[in-house]
């Protein structure tokens, strides 16, 4: 018998394969109720994310984290639904070219999309009850108009401008979120390790796995729905 492959002990859930609690002990999320003002009270950092974070704090003394941005200080004052940088604010409030960030994926789901540091999304249609966003990735997404997002772009802008130098300072920053790294290719691995393993067959993408594999066979392209030609 083989040992298991990575994609197999990752799945088993071990300590070898799992996150540090530390590394996301602050949760940034939009509260269920976000009426009135906020005051800025704290901004803190955590090796889980990679934008700096301000915890939000109201008169009646209720707190959440929300993502930083470029410009946040100690002190300001955060309205909802208001119109300045900094502010969070419903998708159909905003005007068109608006740079938005830490936007929800469903109304109320807490913020899902566009949180990494420096990135930033815009507003590019706004019809009432959908409305379409330019993603980071250029690419143009409707969402339900009252989704919740923060006005600006998110703070951390740079930080992939400073050349990883040796490969120690990222195996470090990969182990902080537990990625996988360095990764192996599968053909040079031995046959026990991989189903692509050994110095036999290198063509590996050709196979074809059977749709309801186990975790560990599933590798190669997905099983299709038909193969061969189509009768006319």
């Amino acid at each position: 018998m083989g040992k298991r492959i990575i994609s197999q002990a990752r799945g088993h859930g071990s300590f070898s394969y799992r996150v540090r609690r530390a590394a996301y002990s602050i949760k940034p999320a939009y509260p269920m109720s976000l009426d009135g003002e906020w005051e800025v009270v704290a901004l803190d950092t955590e090796a889980g994310h990679t934008s700096p974070m301000a915890k939000m704090r109201n008169k009646d003394g209720k707190t959440f984290y929300n993502f930083a941005c470029q410009g946040l200080y100690v002190g300001q004052k955060i309205n909802f639904n208001g119109a300045k940088v900094g502010d969070i604010s419903m998708l159909n409030k905003l005007q068109n070219g608006t740079k938005i960030f830490n936007m929800e994926l469903r109304p109320n789901d807490g913020g899902k999309l566009v949180r990494t540091g420096g990135n930033s999304a815009s507003v590019m249609n706004n019809s009432g009850k959908t409305v379409t966003v330019m993603m980071p990735s250029k690419q143009e997404k409707r969402f339900k108009g009252n989704c919740r997002v923060t006005i600006g772009e998110i703070a951390g802008q740079g930080r992939l401008e400073k050349p990883i130098l040796k490969a120690g300072t990222m195996f470090w920053i990969k182990k902080t979120r537990n990625k996988l790294w360095p990764r192996t290719s599968a053909i040079k691995m031995n046959a026990i390790d991989h189903p692509f393993g050994s110095g036999r067959g290198k063509r590996p993408k050709s196979k074809i796995i059977k749709r309801f594999a186990s975790p560990g066979q599933k590798v190669g392209h997905l099983h299709p729905r038909r193969t061969g030609r189509t009768k006319k």
